[in-house]
């Protein structure tokens, strides 16, 4: 295998004069090849529910997202934006140290743009997140 630099990032917008966003990006700019990965959920590959909590459960939807991105040879350095659906908007508030860690863990010091949405329901009774990303494998 040849040594090859690493590929650029996608590069973080931040307005001059705005306060830095924690835990996600204002902003993203990429240049490459586009894989959007659809709602996962916090069940196993087996589509069993193995956490009943929030902070589980986002834990194993990162997990899914990642093992999407690895068949298309990205990572979480390369995703750009995301959108979470939550059935519990105070829960994720209530937990945001909890979910904070799980982030850290499944996708590092990767921040993209971020929506976050409360939602009556989702197609799955048991789950209580779903996380959609797109991310950009630099050229």
């Amino acid at each position: 295998m040849l040594d090859r630099p690493p590929a650029p990032r996608p590069r973080v917008l931040q307005p001059e004069g705005w306060p830095q966003p924690k835990g996600y990006a204002n902003g993203m700019e990429a240049r490459g090849r586009v894989v959007f990965v659809g709602g996962q959920i916090g069940w196993t590959p087996d589509m069993r529910f193995e956490a009943t909590d929030l902070a589980g459960q986002i834990r194993q939807a990162l997990l899914n997202v990642v093992a999407v991105l690895a068949e298309a040879g990205a990572g979480p350095e390369h995703v750009t934006t995301m959108t979470w659906y939550l059935i519990d908007r105070r829960d994720y508030a209530a937990k945001l140290k909890e979910i904070g860690a799980v982030w850290r863990e499944v996708m590092g010091r990767n921040f993209p743009a971020m929506a976050v949405v409360e939602v009556s329901g989702l197609v799955e009774d048991e789950a209580l997140v779903e996380i959609q990303a797109t991310a950009v494998v630099p050229d």
